[in-house]
Parts: structure tokens; sequence; C-alpha cells
């Protein structure tokens, strides 16, 4: 077997041996924690002595691979992908293009239509979007819709899921010497998306992402008042606006964001078309 120290032995004085090997061990470290396989092991990525802190550092491609688990028990557990190409297709179309025009564009976004009845819209970490069909059927207009998604990309924007998981670990004391056990961190995404409301701030700050994703994609921006204009006179709120921020306080925070004259122009708008593009749900 090749030994390295007698190697070095040979070639260099003894004081400078331990300094030469920290930096083979320092390069082979940087070169280890680079590989993408690490990415999918949420426990690895979580790793012991990094506990919380790396929820809040890690990589697009660490956020995407523990988004891609949670997306899994989510399919599995709690929602069934709706299966018409068309339906699928079109909210994709919609996702992709406001996501190009977001600040996060280089992420494999996943746009995915799930069969139920409610009006509802979540996202997850690393680009995981979902709609239900509930909600398709509720919107007027590809502008209220696309408004939706470009709230839940705003979302994703701004890392809402990483930062509020790190509040819950914190608070639940959830954190040990050797990490977070990547079932615990799977599952309470899975009760981020579904159940845990956001704060007021975060659903502020992705109705201000949503409205220049939109703007910038050249959709109407009255897509997204006119869908919260919707929901007053509904008697009790869809689920995924039961525990945010009233509907009237948004409509007026938004008109005040809108650039003046802005927010009937962009296309989306026509009832018309929308219906013929989601006929097969009607």
């Amino acid at each position: 077997m090749f030994n390295l120290y007698a190697w070095i032995s040979h070639r260099v004085n003894r004081r400078w041996i331990y300094p030469i090997i920290s930096a083979i061990l320092a390069i082979a470290l940087v070169v280890s924690s680079s590989y993408p396989s690490l990415a999918k092991n949420p426990r690895r990525l979580i790793g012991p002595g990094l506990e919380v802190l790396q929820l809040s550092t890690m990589s697009d491609a660490q956020e995407v691979a523990l988004g891609q688990q949670i997306n899994q028990q989510l399919l599995s557990s709690q929602f069934r992908r709706y299966g018409n190409t068309q339906i699928n297709t079109y909210v994709r179309e919609i996702g992709d293009r406001l996501a190009a025009q977001s600040d996060r564009p280089n992420l494999p976004y996943t746009f995915q239509v799930v069969q139920d009845d409610s009006i509802n819209a979540f996202a997850t970490m690393g680009g995981f979007v979902y709609v239900t069909t509930g909600l398709l059927q509720a919107m007027d207009n590809e502008a209220q819709l696309a408004g939706v998604i470009g709230h839940e990309i705003g979302h994703i924007v701004y890392k809402h899921s990483i930062r509020q998981m790190r509040e819950v670990i914190i608070a639940r004391g959830l954190a040990g010497a050797a990490g977070v056990d990547s079932n615990i961190v799977v599952q309470l995404g899975v009760e981020l998306a579904l159940r845990l409301p956001r704060s007021r701030q975060h659903e502020y700050e992705a109705d201000r992402g949503a409205l220049d994703i939109l703007i910038n994609t050249g959709y109407s921006p009255r897509g997204l008042v006119q869908f919260f204009e919707k929901l007053l006179g509904k008697p009790s709120p869809p689920t995924f606006l039961s525990t945010h921020p009233a509907s009237s306080d948004r409509i007026a925070a938004l008109e005040q964001m809108i650039p003046p004259g802005q927010a009937n122009q962009g296309m989306g708008l026509n009832e018309p078309a929308y219906r013929e593009r989601i006929r097969p749900l009607l």
C-alpha cells in the first residue's frame, strides 16, 4: 500500500508535514461536500454539528432534494394527481412562464394539479407548487390563476418554508447534538404545507412578489386583486386563506402596490378563453 506520510517525509521538512496533510484533507472535504449525491439525503445535508443552521444556508440542490421527499409524502398520503393532460399542461405552461420572471428562475419548478374540490393552492421548498381542481374551477380568468400561482412562487423565492421550518424546529426543540432526523424534517415539511399558517409578513411578501412576477410576465396585476375580491362574498374563506391576513386588507395593500395605470393592462382577463382552456373540468 502506498504510504503518503512516508513519501512526504522524504521530501519535506517534518515541520511542514502536518500543514500539508491538513490542506489535503480540507480539499477532500470541499470536494465531497459538493458532490451531488449528498443532496439526496436530508440527514446528511442538515448533518451532525450543523443542526438548524444548515436550513438557512442550504444550496438550491439540497432544497430541491428535500422538496422531492416532501412531495413524495404528500402525493402518497394526502393528494392524488389530477390525470387530465390538457389541464396539467396548461397549469405547467403558466407556472413556467411566471417562474422564469421570478428572482429564482433557475430552480427546477414542478407545477402539479391535484384532485381536490377545495379552493386551495400551496407550495413547498425546492420549487414544488400545487393547485387543486377546485381552485381552477373557481377562477374567472387566467390572470387570476396566474396571480395565485405567482403568490406561491413568491413563497418559494423568499424561502418562507425553510425560514418557517427553522423557527418550528427551534420552538419544538427538535434539533439535537447529532442534527435533525430526516423523517422529522420531511414530516414537518408536510405539516407546513398543509396546516401551519404562514405569518402575515410572509403573505404580504408573497403578494408583493406575485405582483412583480405578473407585471414582468405581461399578465394583468388586476387578476390577483380580482381573486381576493371574489373571496369577500364567500361565507368562509378557502382553506389556504383561512389563517391568512383578511382579504380586504390584502386588496388595499395590493392596490397601493400596483403602478398607476397598469391595473387593467396586460393579458389573462378574457373569461371565455379561460373557460375553454379548463373545459375538461367544467
